[in-house]
């Protein structure tokens, strides 16, 4: 019976590890040369690789939110499942 009992708990720990391992990762900076030269000649590239910057930072940003949203939601929930385990042991 106690086997059964923690069935439930393992699943919850491995389904809070796999939301953990997301991650939200920065992107990248784009290189911007320093010769107004270099600058010219690769400026399809440049532009692109900016392009690219902002798209991803948008994506970044979604991500943190997302992410803070969860770990407020899942606080919210450790905080009443405290309040759970003080009421059981009395204190």
């Amino acid at each position: 019976m106690v086997k059964l009992r923690l069935l439930p708990c393992l699943v919850a720990i491995m389904v809070s590890c796999s939301a953990a391992s997301a991650s939200c990762d920065p992107p990248e900076r784009p290189w911007l040369p320093s010769d107004p030269a270099d600058v010219r000649a690769y400026a399809d590239l440049i532009r692109e690789d900016f392009e690219g910057y902002i798209s991803a930072v948008q994506d970044y940003f979604r991500c943190l939110d997302a992410e803070r949203a969860r770990a407020f939601s899942e606080a919210q929930e450790v905080s009443q499942d405290f309040g759970r385990f003080q009421s059981v042991v009395g204190h």
